[in-house]
């Protein structure tokens, strides 16, 4: 017998729950739960993921084997109805929806009244004695069959819709459509399909069920929904398909559907919030093609049923132990429950709700923890409107997403995606309203507005979801598509205008405005402070100024873990002395250069220490090579040109002088810049090599270290400077450069007549530092695994020449899962880090262990940095509360 007879591919919804969420998708596990709690669910049955990883292997063997099977299952449907699929008379009609393990809400294929076709309709008209319902549904069901089963755009249909609309009006709704204009409707959508697809719409009801089928099955690999995994970094798990009994909300006014959460997505406050339609169906709703009712004003429309949701959304949450969006449709004022779901939220809304839940003893410290993506904590830091500037306020939406960005306004989704790729500009979607198939445009923008869509329509969701800012529904823009503008009474906003949305208000802001910074407090402290008492591993911050030490004390950072010097080096009052050093002829200019620089470092770390009070400060030994402190080659050779052809005096950096001294002066420049270039900068003289070949800079470094630290101690302030020296392959070269600078250190120290702790330890960054930390370990008290270099040197990549050249063509054929510069590679470079602590420890049982790559900062990475026991990890500042999330999870996960 073959595998596919031995699999069970279909369960009834009574045979569901949701530990199943992996076969039967989080719809279709759901619904089963759902039914088996007692709500009010309409009957149906799933086809599970196993059978949709199955069709794209063998379509044509899965679907003879679903087919009977599918007919069974509706014969169950019919008995517990009371209608017939196919009948004429008494149709049973069903939807035909996705249900992905994991939520991907807008990005596969819905189907909905299946079972219609020209005989049925009038027995759905003649049963319900609703003619204008019947045709409706007629209506709706062909556009939404031709579209995501047969391909026909969307488009196509919604112009032949307009043109009606537009008979009734300029504001006319699909409501305001009658019998009449609904028949001729569907006569033209009709016509289209069959110019289309080149044969006449099915009547067969059987063969619209087993396409549709196929066509959800084939959803899970269309454009928009490959680009949502990938964004949301969701595996190959397949969809479930669930077919239901069709209810109906577009059966008049006392009919009604709509989408509910059990708490506000958008601020996570404990009120019920949602949007209603009266005589629409859902997706009316979730297309943002009328703006649709607050669940409040339930009460008055359906006192009844308003309290019978709020009673089910708190069963729900009860139940499920987290924020539930769920889908409901009223039909002749009986309320059904169509889909439950862990809500959607913004990174904000998450936090409160969570530290919330735990405050009502709903979930754990443990649980709420867990509950979180760390990587959008850093979505919490959202940017507001500087309210003391002076603001022009062109309209107001809906606030969907908070945040404010400024941007340039662009108005279709493939032109957002090609913008953001060429240039650094903040970019605000425009448009009517989203579709799934703009999700590309979405994400490559920093905000959306739409002028048409409530809080649960496809532009509000995807928009939370991604964390950026979103307002929708703005209906006082007129949006003109084909010339690539929208206007506000006279103002007009031009395609690469610059605009502002505040997703907190709802605001749309003529302009760019300024912005403030966020802040941590509220939720967001307490919930770090949780993160803080069960996580195991240190977190430090890389910073190189004293903005940064700052900054990283208020994100919660324990102390530095990298600060790169050579930042220092960069400021424009300090490079022509740099540049003088470099060019030094003998040691003794050289020297002169550095006491001039001294005073300027000894500056900058006396206030970096100053603001870290104590907390442990790593900072790195000059590292780059010195070629990248001089101007460019062709920059100097123009130079020296121009003062050859001209008498004009050169422009140069160097002071002025006669004209022949400077073009002497220039070909020094000129040879000394070629003499330090290299053919491979990042692997030549550079690190602890210029603390072999030039000495002097390092031991400059040190005492400029070594006088704050003293400085500060005398103050009262108790400061352990660790010194790391980069680069190291050889123990040889480790303790060469160590004892050259303990012995500054030592001099400083009695120079000053204090008592000061120190360590001296070194960046494993070169993979033979890595195989042979047993003997580095002998002569450092610390290493910090400088994962950015070891990455590179490990797989022999340049990092910027291969993500600009060959790493995303790697990435899309899948040769590699992951960027290993931005997760790192636990099989290769993790190897080697293992190795380094198993050898290091075992030589000195004391040994410091951290790290300093953009690795530090990465939930995935922290993750297995905690598992193969380093100290700490350390990240840029806004990193930081993402470290301590990704910290306490992954202690959470150990103990597990």
């Amino acid at each position: 017998m073959s595998d596919i007879e031995n699999k069970k591919y279909i369960y009834d919804f009574k045979e569901g729950k949701k530990e199943l969420k992996s076969l039967l998708g989080g719809k279709g596990a759901n619904l089963g739960e759902m039914t088996n709690l007692g709500l009010n669910i309409p009957p149906g049955f799933t086809i599970t993921t196993e059978a949709c990883l199955k069709y794209f292997k063998n379509p044509e063997a899965i679907m003879n084997e679903l087919k009977p099977k599918v007919l069974e299952h509706l014969k169950n449907l019919e008995q517990k109805t009371g209608k017939k699929f196919g009948d004429t008379n008494n149709p049973l009609l069903v939807s035909v929806r996705s249900g992905a393990p994991m939520s991907m809400p807008g990005m596969m294929d819905t189907v909905l009244n299946l079972g219609l076709n020209d005989q049925s309709v009038l027995g759905l008209s003649e049963q319900t004695n609703n003619p204008r319902f019947a045709y409706d549904s007629y209506r709706r069901f062909i556009q939404m069959f031709g579209d995501v089963v047969m391909g026909i755009s969307d488009e196509k249909f919604e112009r032949i819709l307009e043109i009606y609309k537009r008979e009734k009006g300029r504001n006319a709704k699909d409501t305001d459509l009658e019998l009449k204009d609904l028949q001729d409707i569907i006569a033209d959508y009709k016509k289209l399909y069959e110019k289309e697809m080149g044969s006449p719409f099915p009547q067969d009801p059987f063969e619209q069920l087993f396409l549709a089928i196929e066509a959800v099955f084939k959803s899970w690999n269309n454009k928009r929904a490959i680009t949502y995994r990938k964004i949301n970094d969701i595996p190959n798990f397949g969809t479930a398909v669930n077919i239901q009994t069709m209810v109906f909300g577009n059966k008049g006014w006392d009919s009604a559907t709509g989408v509910a959460f059990s708490r506000d997505p958008s601020t996570g406050e404990k009120i019920r919030f949602g949007e209603y339609l009266k005589n629409a169906q859902g997706e009316d709703v979730v297309a943002g093609i009328r703006t649709p009712r607050k669940i409040e004003e339930m009460k008055d429309d359906f006192p009844e049923i308003y309290t019978e949701l709020i009673n089910t959304l708190e069963k729900l949450e009860q139940h499920y132990k987290d924020m539930q969006d769920i889908e409901f449709t009223i039909e002749d004022g009986e309320l059904f429950i169509l889909q439950t779901r862990d809500g959607k939220r913004t990174p904000s809304a998450a936090v409160k709700i969570s530290v919330d839940m735990v405050k009502e003893g709903l979930i754990s410290k443990e649980n709420a923890i867990m509950s979180l993506n760390a990587n959008k904590i850093s979505k919490l830091l959202f940017k507001s409107i500087d309210e003391s500037g002076i603001v022009h306020v062109l309209a107001h939406g809906i606030n969907a997403s908070p945040g404010a960005v400024s941007g340039i306004a662009i108005f279709d989704a493939d032109k957002a995606e090609k913008m953001a790729n060429e240039s650094d500009s903040d970019i605000i979607l425009v448009r009517p309203q989203t579709k799934p198939e703009d999700i590309h445009g979405l994400y490559a923008s920093s905000g959306v507005l739409t002028r048409f869509g409530g809080k649960t329509s496809h532009a509000a969701v995807v928009a939370r979801g991604m964390g950026k800012p979103a307002v929708v529904g703005a209906q006082d823009i007129e949006i003109d598509l084909e010339n690539r503008l929208f206007t506000v009474a006279e103002t007009v906003v031009k395609e690469g205008d610059y605009v502002t949305i505040d997703g907190t208000t709802g605001r749309v802001i003529e302009g760019k405005v300024p912005l403030i910074e966020p802040e941590i407090k509220g939720e967001f402290l307490e919930l770090l402070e949780m993160a803080d008492d069960i996580r195991e591993i240190g977190v430090r911050a890389n910073a190189d100024t004293p903005v940064d030490a700052q900054k990283a004390l208020d994100f919660g950072a324990e102390g530095i873990g990298l600060c790169r010097t050579e930042h220092m080096f960069m400021a424009q009052e300090r490079l022509p002395v740099v540049r003088k050093m470099i060019m030094a002829r003998t040691k003794k200019e050289r020297m002169e250069a550095l006491e001039e620089i001294l005073p300027w470092q000894q500056n900058d770390f006396y206030e970096i220490f100053k603001i870290m009070k104590g907390k442990a400060v790593t900072i790195r030994l000059l590292d780059p090579p010195l070629h990248e402190f001089l101007p460019d080659l062709s920059e100097v050779l123009l130079e020296r040109q121009q003062l050859m052809m001209t008498n004009e005096l050169s422009k140069s950096l160097l002071h002025a002088s006669p004209l022949d001294e400077q073009l002497n002066e220039k070909k020094d420049y000129i040879t000394l810049i070629r003499s330090l270039s290299e053919e491979n900068p990042m692997m030549g003289l550079r690190g602890c090599r210029l603390g072999v070949t030039w000495p002097e800079i390092n031991e400059m470094q040190v005492r400029a270290i070594f006088q704050a630290a003293c400085e500060l101690k005398k103050e009262g302030i108790d400061i352990i400077p660790e010194i790391m020296i980069p680069l190291v392959g050889m123990v040889s070269e480790l303790k060469l450069v160590k004892n050259q600078l303990v012995q500054v250190a030592q001099e400083v120290i009695e120079k000053c007549g204090v008592n000061l702790e120190y360590k001296f330890g070194t960046m494993i960054e070169i993979p033979r530092a890595a195989l042979t930390a047993d003997e580095i370990a002998q002569e450092a008290e610390f290493f910090s695994f400088g994962t950015n270099d070891l990455t590179q040197m490990t797989y022999g990549f340049s990092r910027d020449d291969a993500e600009s050249k060959f790493l995303p063509i790697y990435l899309n054929k899948q040769i590699l899962e992951q960027n290993p510069f931005d997760t790192i590679d636990q099989i290769g470079v993790g190897e080697l880090v293992k190795i380094a602590i198993k050898k290091g420890r075992s030589a000195n049982p004391n040994l410091k262990l951290g790290v300093c790559g953009e690795h530090g900062g990465e939930p995935d990475s922290i993750h297995f940095f905690h598992k193969i026991g380093l100290d700490y990890v350390s990240c840029s500042p806004y990193r930081i509360p993402i470290a301590r999330v990704a910290a306490a999870q992954a202690a959470i996960q150990n103990r597990k």
